[in-house]
């Protein structure tokens, strides 16, 4: 709780200098608010010099690539500059469908690996649960179990195990909300019968179902024109990404059902973490924890932000039951175990256990 509140408050502060909101929505990427901390006693100043490839399709401006930038200044600095980072953000280095080849092989060092991506890895299958409806029950419960818990660990271990990356945190990526052409969702109920867009993917179909929508199959790039029109009812994705699509101006109406509390895994590639000395891992790991701050710090806000925009711009913002969202959508796949018939339900329920 003293890390979600930490966070609270430097998001506020962050809140507090961002601009009168403009049509492109920007919000500030000022962390210099943020202490940067190094735990421990160790001395990597005279280790041999290494250098490490971060590259990541997040693009210019967005948290994440910010969190690149202070992970750079900050390993600088945690191991008296011994290690240096190369940053490639904007899919300039590597496009997100080369990616996780690029990680595994070396050719890039350090990148952000979504859950999704690892579930299409052998053994880790299961993977494909955390970004089940409601799998984590707020930010604060997805960053204290992925970020130093005991199953934190284990998870991270298997992955590692598994691939050849080492996970090395999680960063928050934002909360999916629903918004809807015609009217206000208050409730589950208010669900029924809507032509909810979802991505095309069996589990993202699967996902539509649970929010009780009929869930509709639609590329991205057609969504605007289908809520204009009327061909679907409903989208659902994170608040800023609504702002940048401009999905609001033809579904006006934005329910904060948060149904996916999603994250991102910087990994970095296991034979580089192999190469690095004790002392140059432990800068390494706390470069990474300072970005994560970085990184939540700023997402917090811009989500803050965005809300207070589209209420600016005449939306209407309702706040649903989630305990009752909650339990519709976990009671749908408890009722079509054939859809999580690759789950590891054994951590499912431990992970769930730790949000009551």
């Amino acid at each position: 709780m003293k890390k979600l509140l930490a966070l609270i408050v430097a998001a506020l502060m962050l809140f507090s200098a961002v601009a009168a909101l403009a049509e492109d929505f920007e919000v500030s990427q000022d962390y210099s608010s943020i202490p940067m901390e190094k735990t421990g006693d160790y001395d990597a100043s005279g280790d041999p010099a290494a250098e490490l490839i971060f590259t990541s399709v997040s693009v210019t401006g967005d948290s994440h690539t910010t969190a690149m930038s202070a992970f750079a200044d900050a390993v600088k600095e945690f191991s008296g500059g011994t290690v240096d980072c190369k940053t490639y953000a904007d899919g300039t280095l590597f496009s997100s469908e080369v990616e996780w080849d690029a990680i595994s092989s070396g050719q890039a060092d350090l990148a952000y690996i979504s859950f999704p991506t690892l579930s299409t890895q052998d053994g880790l299958e299961w993977c494909a649960m955390v970004n089940s409806g409601y799998f984590w029950s707020s930010y604060e419960h997805m960053t204290t179990t992925l970020n130093g818990s005991e199953i934190g660990d284990k998870i991270f271990a298997e992955i590692e195990e598994k691939t050849n990356v080492v996970p090395l945190g999680a960063y928050y990526l934002g909360s999916r909300v629903v918004n809807t052409r015609a009217k206000a969702i208050n409730s589950y109920d208010d669900m029924a019968g809507l032509l909810l867009r979802m991505p095309g993917s069996e589990a993202w179909q699967n996902l539509g179902a649970a929010l009780g929508a009929n869930p509709t199959p639609l590329s991205f790039s057609e969504l605007y024109t289908a809520l204009s029109t009327g061909a679907v009812d409903a989208q659902d994705n994170p608040l800023p990404s609504d702002i940048s699509a401009k999905f609001y101006e033809v579904a006006p109406y934005i329910a904060i059902t948060n149904h996916v509390v999603d994250s991102i895994i910087p990994c970095i590639n296991k034979d580089k973490w192999n190469s690095l000395t004790d002392a140059q891992k432990a800068a390494v790991k706390d470069a990474i924890a300072y970005a994560a701050k970085v990184n939540d710090t700023l997402r917090i806000a811009s989500e803050d932000a965005a809300i207070a925009y589209l209420e600016g711009k005449g939306c209407t913002v309702t706040y649903p039951d989630l305990e009752d969202f909650r339990a519709h959508v976990q009671q749908y796949y408890a009722d079509h175990p054939e859809q999580t018939e690759t789950w590891n339900m054994e951590l499912y329920e431990e992970i769930q256990a730790l949000a009551k």
